[in-house]
């Protein structure tokens, strides 16, 4: 399996809105971090679905390499 591109090494904030589902990315190429937009094509990459559970701040994993994808669980400090 390939190695994702680490988009950033710090987490992204986004505001969600509670219901809502959003597709991040998986392979470190979108240029709409933290979220998909096709980048991955051809590769073995997939985006991952993530439905807010209440509305607020979700912090989005730019490194690729969090366990707790699609959040930042602090992987990016030991990069």
């Amino acid at each position: 399996m390939s190695e994702p591109v680490i988009a950033q090494k710090a987490p992204i904030a986004v505001d969600v809105e509670a219901g809502k589902s959003y597709f991040w990315c998986s392979c470190g190429r979108s240029g709409k971090q933290p979220f998909c937009d096709g980048s991955h094509a051809g590769t073995e990459f997939a985006p991952v679905k993530y439905t807010a559970e209440k509305d607020g701040k979700a912090f989005f994993c730019a490194c690729k390499h969090s366990g707790k994808k699609p959040l930042c669980d602090g992987s990016h400090a030991g990069l």
